[in-house]
């Protein structure tokens, strides 16, 4: 019997990270593809454009599809009869691989993970350690699925345990509606029904790891109740007018995944899980012929799409000011020039902690009049400025928004929708927030002509930079008079 030797091991894993960083599923491009085609709104019909342009653009220059390059989650079959030659235990050896594959110098990756989550939550430097679900059975082989998950899709996972007379698809229906646009639509939603708590949020996560196979199923029918599920929440979810990026459209979803498990007669536990416009995922086996090799998808899958100019402004960030804001209207698409500062979560509780305590910013880091992104970036490799740079969810910024205003910022930049005391606060501070395209991060850095850590350098990916830009894309969310996209677009797209 061949031999499956930890090298291979870590090898595959290693390679798994890097390929899945760059390629999007064959399968995924092609949804996405078929959304493009069939989009009537122009916003999310420009915003997949991003989305696809950015997809090729990293298959050919082997950089991330999203800045967030995830955290990995590993599902393993070991055979009982599979011989294995190993020093160490089974889960230090794939997160050897993990690492392996995050700190490559060739495409380096971001480092998301951190250590003492209710305490100090320091960064691991390597990504590790990833989620690992092992199992057994009777083959003579390793069966592994390697996946990254970016935190906006994970952070709107849902979980529930309904009575055993409720309606799975009113639960589902609901949390959508409830679920915005933080976890960057078009996506696919993944559901696990049954078991106990744990079990049905195990089921709803593999079953993203499926084929987005939701038209061949509709060519051919349901067959099964399940199946009758999958097909009316498909439908319904895209008429609920959400759209990509949550602009309003025809696509949501482009597929809903479904996998269940008999349960307790008492109880009806359902957990949703979504995946995000960056799906990544990978399944090989290893038999002891040496570690996997991967096949590179034909470029030919995806099409030649260029953003259409015909409506947009160029704008120099520099010139902006609370009176000149109200030229903008929610719904605008405009190209950014000059210079932006950076913050997320950390950074921006640290002003607020510098703020109250009555204290100057470091190395006189002055907001007044600054737009601020929400993005924490990829380190660059060879001439890059910045690698990946696409923006993180805004709503976790939103309980900073007061502060960051009476500060005196002029505007945000992030994804997704904003909280209504949010808007209300832009409308009251005649302020603005833009949106740039999450899962297009790699079109986003090539508009970023400069960058430099000005404050927070100890916090990495989290640190505040000042990007300049030139022709930055991004669409007006929430103008000066509070008027949000996310509201008027999936409005006027809703048909049911």
């Amino acid at each position: 019997m061949s031999v499956i030797t930890e090298q291979d091991i870590i090898d595959s894993v290693a390679d798994a990270c890097q390929f899945i960083s760059y390629y999007h599923p064959e399968d995924f491009v092609q949804g996405m593809v078929e959304a493009y085609e069939k989009e009537q709104s122009e916003s999310a019909k420009n915003a997949i454009a991003q989305i696809l342009i950015n997809s090729k653009m990293c298959a050919m220059g082997h950089r991330p599809l999203c800045q967030d390059t995830g955290s990995v989650n590993i599902f393993v079959k070991v055979g009982l009869n599979a011989k294995l030659e190993l020093t160490r235990e089974l889960e230090d050896v794939l997160n050897a691989g993990v690492a392996k594959g995050y700190t490559n110098p060739d495409n380096t990756l971001r480092y998301s993970v951190v250590s003492d989550p209710a305490g100090k939550r320091a960064n691991t430097k390597d990504n590790t350690p990833a989620v690992i679900h092992m199992s057994v059975n009777n083959g003579d082989t390793i069966d592994i699925t390697v996946a990254a998950k970016g935190g906006g899709s994970e952070n709107k996972s849902k979980f529930s345990v309904l009575n055993p007379s409720d309606s799975v698809y009113d639960w589902v229906m609901a949390n959508v509606r409830e679920m915005g646009a933080g976890w960057c639509p078009p996506g696919i939603l993944g559901i696990g029904i049954g078991g106990n708590p744990e079990k049905s949020m195990l089921l709803a996560k593999e079953s993203l790891m499926d084929h987005v196979d939701i038209h061949e199923l509709q060519a051919r029918g349901p067959q099964n109740a399940l199946e009758e599920l999958r097909l009316r929440l498909y439908e319904d979810i895209n008429k609920v007018g959400i759209g990509a990026q949550g602009l309003g459209g025809l696509t949501t979803v482009l597929d809903v995944k479904i996998l269940d498990y008999p349960c307790h007669a008492a109880s009806l536990p359902v957990a949703m899980i979504p995946n995000c416009a960056a799906t990544r995922h990978i399944h090989f086996e290893l038999d002891g012929n040496g570690a996997v090799k991967f096949e590179r998808p034909s470029l030919d899958i995806w099409p030649d799409l260029e953003i259409p100019m015909d409506s947009v402004k160029k704008v120099n960030i520099d010139d902006l000011t609370k009176e000149n804001l109200s030229q903008f209207k929610s719904g605008d698409t405009l190209l950014l020039s000059g210079k932006i500062l950076t913050a997320r979560d950390a950074a921006h509780k640290k002003i607020v902690e510098y703020k109250n305590a009555n204290k100057p910013l470091p190395n006189g880091l002055d907001l007044t009049d600054r737009f601020i992104y929400y993005v924490g970036p990829v380190d660059p490799v060879r001439d890059e400025k910045v690698g990946p740079a696409g923006p993180t969810t805004s709503t976790r910024m939103d309980k900073f928004t007061k502060d960051m205003m009476e500060i005196g910022i002029l505007g945000m930049i992030g994804k997704a929708e904003r909280k209504q005391p949010t808007i209300d606060l832009i409308k009251e501070y005649k302020s603005t927030y833009l949106i740039a395209t999450g899962g297009a991060a790699y079109l986003i850095s090539q508009s970023i002509t400069d960058a430099k850590v000005i404050a927070f350098e100890e916090m990495g990916m989290e640190a505040i930079y000042e990007f300049e830009v030139k022709d930055m894309p991004v669409t007006v969310a929430v103008d000066s008079e509070g008027v949000s996209i996310h509201t008027t677009g999936p409005a006027k797209w809703r048909t049911i």
